[in-house]
């Protein structure tokens, strides 16, 4: 029989007209002018492809990561390969093989339908058969290079040394193994419903199946379709049995892991169902000899039955009527898995906890046990001088700081102190508009100069922090160092450097000139000819070719920041939010934490990380971010590392030993990660504890400090993170906070970081207090023995108030302060006065708790800030609590002194500098009403005349200064009104002088 029926019909079909000649249609002729911009176009985008790949190439050989970047390429392309060649095949296949067995008949009633639609295929039916796979394919393959990290880890992942308690397999099957099964078995099923789809599709359209009042197929397409079918469902059998292991990572309302019901009814039935499956599939390929579909549909049928009997109906009885009357007894084995595994999971299985009878009442010499502790206490806030920093040491408006300053270590004048820390970066906005162009932008404003550093426990008497690096150009107690930040946060995209131009340093201090250099480092990617073709057209640039800034001995920097470099070489890490500098042999080293992670321990709580490490510092600050991640329930800081400020050298180090996550990376990139040994203990005495670690710590142990099962279960003893109560009005977590305290046992002070914990509910009382070791090591390059030991105190005893309470009592409080300097004045006073001015704003810092003198301490620095230009935030008071009692001062010492009675035993440090010899500045320190001093009255029976002259005169004199205070205050400078308001005293203790019996009463 010919295959005449699928031709064109009989008949006019060129649209001649009847009896008429029959006349040729030609396609239209292409316009040589449209060709020409296809053709351009497509090479255009081939040569932007090339030089975007040829960057990169460039770029981590630059780095000296260019095995990462093979690596990666490799395994894509394979994958991509592998699965777009599969997925085209099994297409092709589908189509090849329904068409190839097409039968060969007349056209019936039934299937004259479908010879429209055979006529209008025929035309493109071999383009198609070709098209079709290949573009099916190039999506599928993409889809499958995206899985590039699995499939490493599955070829390279090893052992944990730790069985899941269900099924006794180790750990590193779920973490490395599962989830390439998982997406293998996922593949399969998709490429298989295509394929299956498409011959279905295909038979139907040449005959092999006719739809009509009773279906009916064709030989060839019952067998072509019962082997794909029944692949189809022998893959979803192994799908059945791997859903088993699935279980162990699967999420519920209540826990991560298997429960009772899934260990009683879901684990045998899954198992059910792939046998099941297994049998099903046997019926389809009974379609080859017994020619019917009888046997396949009853087995779709028995199958559906038992997915949704013994799938779902029978694990829904066990969980109603066998675990919900009895839940608490059954579930808590599982529990206790979920606990353990959590805990060991997020690396906090061996905390500290201890009961802490916490004191309420603060008695005289209470602090002198923790003397060595109180002067440590960083009074510093990261979080608000950086307005301070960049008003005093950005020297111009094209330097900045970060909105949030770094906390670290140094030795200053023999003693390890804390420091608050920020590099001077470049600012672009900061130039001049009218010097904004391409070269100053890429070739002169190319990187910042210097660090600026302080103490973080004193200040100077104006409040300004007491400075340890400053002054740009000159050499302060960190020694020397290579100043120039080519690599930082603020950075610019890219720029253009060396090639003997000169670069903008800093203004000259001895003129109105400025101080050039001209990079000599190795960074960056050098520019010949070619390569400034190839940047051009990355950069869309024509002066890379044109400039005469930029030539053969020119280096290109870009891809800058700390994060996006380290980022780039250990695509497999996630990365804190933060990086801080650090001053290490003479260079300014970036530090990063990085952290292994996956979301397949079986049995852990899983967590999502941008949630986990939010709080109201990443929410309302730029410069810190909270980690980009999704949900994990494993998490190592695995890795620390450190990227050149000046020439971008991007270092890896090996942190976690045993990380079997880490081994693996380290399997698959060798050479990229440096061990554990190499790091020098000039780096190590800057590395500390992860703050985003500990935040992800902090918000499983508000419900995983509790390791009983049964108590876990009723919830009844779950805790909450503070919010920051500094952040009114909003639900915004209160961060951890660096400092060097030392927790009961501890025979010294460790910089530390340290959270609190309220319980659930409305009560703003304190329930737990968590701090971490910080240190990492000494300049001995050794790791520290009591680095990340977590110690958690829980609160008994009297009743400590919350953050927010403490806050509000702070604000509210009406104590007088029993500073000399500010004895006229309540705290609420202090605060109400000096915003009611309209001259000042008062800002409460960073809320410190720390346990001394049998209690928990909160300490939280006040600052001020006039509101005329130019003005900065300076710390003017310190505001303490202890139980119910609250004071304040201009130091903390004497705060400290006024809250335990006088006799704290604190003075063992400077503890927030010296008293100043005038008032801290912002303190309205005379009374408002319109006689700014006091007025003296004879005391009764007073006898002997009083000096009227000097009495005169000395309100005169107190009379003037106050006014050149308010004059100064109005203006924002303090310096003048610290003068005026020392003028102030001398007038007023004159005036005492010259009174009767020598005694003033101060009009309220």
């Amino acid at each position: 029989m010919s295959n005449s029926e699928f031709g064109p019909p009989a008949g006019n079909s060129d649209g001649a007209d009847a009896g008429g000649p029959r006349r040729a249609t030609l396609p239209p002729a292409r316009s040589p002018l449209v060709t020409a911009l296809v053709v351009a176009g497509a090479l255009l985008l081939v040569i932007a492809l090339l030089a975007q790949f040829w960057t990169e190439v460039l770029w981590f050989d630059s780095v000296h990561f260019s095995g990462v970047f093979t690596t990666q390429v490799v395994t894509k392309l394979v994958l991509g390969i592998v699965g777009g060649l599969l997925t085209a095949a099994v297409v092709w296949s589908s189509i090849h093989i329904a068409y190839t067995t097409r039968p060969i008949y007349a056209p019936s009633p039934d299937t004259q339908a479908m010879e429209h639609y055979r006529q209008l295929v025929e035309p493109m039916r071999r383009t198609a058969t070709i098209a079709a796979p290949l573009a099916i394919g190039l999506f599928a393959g993409l889809s499958a290079a995206t899985q590039w990290d699995t499939f490493l880890l599955w070829r390279n992942g090893g052992s944990f040394g730790t069985t899941d308690p269900e099924f006794g397999i180790d750990i590193g099957f779920f973490v490395f193994t599962l989830p390439w099964i998982n997406f293998v078995v996922a593949f399969l099923t998709m490429i298989l419903v295509i394929g299956l789809i498409t011959a279905a599709f295909t038979h139907y359209l040449y005959g092999g199946i006719v739809a009509a009042q009773r279906t009916r197929s064709t030989q060839a397409a019952r067998v072509h379709l019962s082997v794909i079918a029944a692949t189809l469902v022998l893959v979803r059998a192994v799908g059945f049995w791997v859903d088993r292991y699935n279980l162990a990572v699967s999420q519920s309302t209540r826990m991560t892991g298997i429960q009772y019901t899934q260990a009683h009814a879901d684990i045998p039935t899954k198992g059910i169902l792939a046998v099941a499956a297994v049998m099903c599939a046997v019926m389809f390929l009974t379609v080859i000899w017994t020619r019917s579909w009888r046997l396949p549909l009853v087995g779709i049928a028995v199958l559906t039955v038992i997915v949704v009997a013994v799938g779902g109906i029978y694990p829904a009885l066990v969980q109603s009527l066998k675990v919900r009357p009895s839940e608490k007894s059954l579930e808590v084995p599982y529990i206790q898995r979920n606990i353990d595994a959590t805990r060991a999971a997020y690396g906090f299985d061996q905390i500290k906890v201890e009961r802490y009878d916490t004191k309420t009442v603060a008695a005289p010499g209470q602090l002198r046990g923790d003397a060595a502790t109180v002067p440590g206490i960083r009074l510093i806030d990261p979080n608000i001088v950086s307005p301070t920093f960049k008003q005093l040491e950005a020297s111009k408006g094209y330097y900045q700081f970060a909105d949030v300053l770094d906390v670290d270590r140094y030795m200053v004048d023999g003693k390890l102190t804390d420091t608050v820390i920020a590099a001077r970066e470049v600012d672009l906005t900061g130039v001049p508009t009218g010097q904004r162009n391409w070269l100053n932008d890429h070739t002169v404003y190319t990187h910042g100069y210097g660090v600026v550093a302080a103490k973080g426990n004193t200040r100077e008497d104006d409040g300004r922090p007491t400075f340890i690096e400053s002054e740009i150009g000159s050499t302060g107690k960190l020694g020397a160092y290579e100043p120039r930040i080519y690599f930082g946060e603020s950075s610019p995209e890219y720029s253009v450097v060396g090639g003997g131009k000169k670069e903008f340093d800093y203004p000259d201090p001895n003129g109105t000139g400025q101080l050039t250099n001209t990079y000599a480092g190795t960074g960056g990617v050098q520019l010949d000819a070619l390569r400034r073709i190839a940047y051009a057209v990355k950069y869309r640039e024509v002066n890379f070719l044109l400039s005469d800034a930029v030539t053969n001995d020119s280096r290109i920097l870009d891809h800058r920041t700390p994060r996006e470099r380290v980022q780039r070489v250990a695509p497999w890490l996630t990365l804190d939010g933060n990086a801080y500098p650090a001053i290490v042999d003479g260079r300014v080293l970036w530090v990063l934490d990085g952290y292994t992670t996956s979301s397949n321990y079986p049995y852990s709580e899983e967590t999502t990380l941008d949630t986990a490490t939010e709080d109201a510092v990443t929410s309302t600050k730029q410069s810190v971010r909270a980690v980009q991640g999704g949900q994990v329930n494993y998490v190592r800081n695995s890795v620390k590392a450190t990227v050149d400020a000046y020439d971008g050298t991007v270092t890896l180090y090996q942190w976690d030993e045993t990380d079997p996550v880490l081994k693996a990376w380290m399997k698959i990139f060798p050479g990229t990660v440096q061990p554990l040994s190499a790091i020098k203990g000039s780096l190590m005495q800057h590395l500390r504890y992860p703050e985003d670690l500990f935040k992800v710590q902090r918000q499983l142990l508000q419900k995983y400090h509790d390791t009983d099962a049964a108590s876990f279960y009723g919830g009844q003893n779950f805790w909450r993170v503070p919010d920051d109560p500094t952040q009114s009005g909003t639900d915004l977590l209160q961060p951890p906070y660096y400092l060097s305290l030392a927790m009961p046992g501890q025979s010294a002070p460790a910089f530390s970081l340290t959270s609190t914990f309220m319980p659930t509910g409305d009560r703003q009382v304190l329930s737990g207090f968590l701090a971490v070791d910080g240190d990492a090591g000494t300049q001995t390059g050794k790791r520290a023995a009591g680095y990340g030991t977590i110690r958690l105190l829980e609160t008994t005893g009297g009743t400590v108030n919350g953050p927010g309470q403490v806050y509000n009592d702070m604000r509210t409080a009406a104590v007088s302060s029993k500073d000399p300097q500010l004895s006229q004045l309540t705290l609420a006073q202090f605060i109400s006065t000096t915003q009611s001015q309209g001259a000042a704003t008062v800002t409460f810092g960073n809320q410190l708790t720390l346990p001394v003198g049998g209690g928990l301490l909160y300490v939280q620095p006040i600052y001020v800030q006039a509101k005329s230009g130019g003005s900065y935030p300076r710390l003017s008071a310190v505001a303490v609590a202890f139980g119910d009692k609250i004071a304040w001062a201009g130091s903390l010492d004497d705060a400290l002194n006024d809250l335990f009675g006088g006799s704290s035993g604190a003075q063992a440090g400077d503890t927030g500098a010296t008293t100043p010899t005038s008032p801290a500045p912002g303190t309205p320190t005379t009374p408002t009403t319109p006689t700014p001093g006091p007025t003296a009255t004879p005391s009764p029976g007073a006898t002997g005349t009083p000096n009227a002259a000097a009495l005169a005169q000395a309100l005169k004199d107190a009379q003037a200064a106050y006014a050149e205070g308010e004059a100064a205050l109005k203006r924002g400078d303090f310096a003048a009104y610290g003068q005026a308001q020392t003028k102030l005293k001398n007038a007023l203790e004159r005036a005492v002088e010259a009174s009767p019996r020598g005694t003033a009463t101060t009009n309220p």
